[in-house]
Parts: structure tokens; sequence; C-alpha cells
């Protein structure tokens, strides 16, 4: 299983969406429907927001797969 900053890269991909922009972690952050400072909590102490992710996957119609897992 991928750490928490691995998974945001995987989700920055996801937004980028193949296309060469820089996406920070205040668009991961709204794209998980949280703060930026909550973010910013989460992202230091490397704990995942399982049930952010998880809404998100529903959301967006996204593997959990892809996200968690190498």
């Amino acid at each position: 299983m991928r750490d928490f900053k691995k998974i945001i890269m995987v989700l920055k991909d996801h937004l980028a969406r193949g296309k060469e922009i820089k996406i920070l972690d205040k668009d991961v952050a709204v794209l998980l429907g949280m703060t930026q400072a909550r973010f910013a909590t989460i992202k230091k102490r490397n704990v995942i927001p399982f049930e952010d992710i998880l809404l998100l996957c529903e959301r967006e119609e996204l593997s959990c797969n892809k996200i968690f897992f190498d």
C-alpha cells in the first residue's frame, strides 16, 4: 500500500489528466473536499484520509486500487 505522499502524486496525476500543468496541494484538498489546513495537517502526519478518498473514487468513478496500491 502506498503512503499518503505517493497517493497525493496519483491524485495530482488524475487532476492533470495528462496535461503538463502544475497541480498544487490546495487543488488536491479541494478535490478531496477538505480545507487546506486539514490537508496540510494530515500530509504532515502522513495519515491517509480513507473516507475522503473513497468518496472521491465514487464521485469520479475511479478505481481505488489505482490510488492505494502500486
